[in-house]
């Protein structure tokens, strides 16, 4: 078997180049448009002396819809609930927004409608800013999370990378739950 000769320099320096330049693309892929976060982010704060957010979830996820991160209808709808997958990379206070859901009601169907919204996110690194953002906010974080069972308890058929997952969830019955 015959050994495959050294590139020429200039090949090396050219083939480095354009890893850096897809890697680069790649990471501001996942940054998104930092609007686009800090307008969801903005949603799941709380009105100070109320159980209800300040902002509204479905402009920050019509936002997301304009932009191609999501479709233009959920990918499930269960109860009172809308999912919505990520189509393309974005980013959620420093992780990999995988999931956007939203809780509200237009006609009662039963009980216990809980206005508000939530993420999931593929977690990379630490969650302490998650974690804050929880009790400041009085939402409530599961981590981690089991995401395959997450989608099959609300019949979403997709296949998740593993990981390393984590659930907010910034709805009125979570504030409640902090007021106890």
């Amino acid at each position: 078997m015959q050994a495959i000769p050294p590139l020429p320099e200039w090949r090396r320096t050219r083939r480095l180049i354009g890893s850096l330049l897809l890697a680069a693309s790649c990471a501001s892929a996942h940054a998104a448009d930092p609007g686009l976060e800090s307008d969801l982010i903005h949603a799941l704060h709380l009105k100070q002396g109320t159980t209800a957010r300040v902002g509204t979830s479905g402009k920050a996820i019509r936002a997301y819809m304009r932009e191609g991160y999501l479709g233009q209808h959920p990918d499930q709808r269960a109860d009172y609930t809308d999912y919505y997958l990520l189509k393309k990379p974005a980013s959620f206070m420093g992780h990999e927004l995988v999931l956007i859901e939203e809780e509200y009601i237009t006609q009662y169907i039963g009980c216990c409608v809980s206005p508000g919204a939530g993420v999931i996110v593929k977690v990379l690194g630490s969650t302490k800013t998650l974690q804050a953002f929880a009790r400041a906010q009085r939402c409530t974080l599961r981590d981690p999370v089991d995401i395959r069972h997450e989608l099959n308890e609300v019949a979403i058929k997709t296949r998740m990378p593993k990981g390393h997952y984590a659930s907010l969830s910034c709805r009125e019955r979570d504030a409640e739950r902090e007021e106890q």
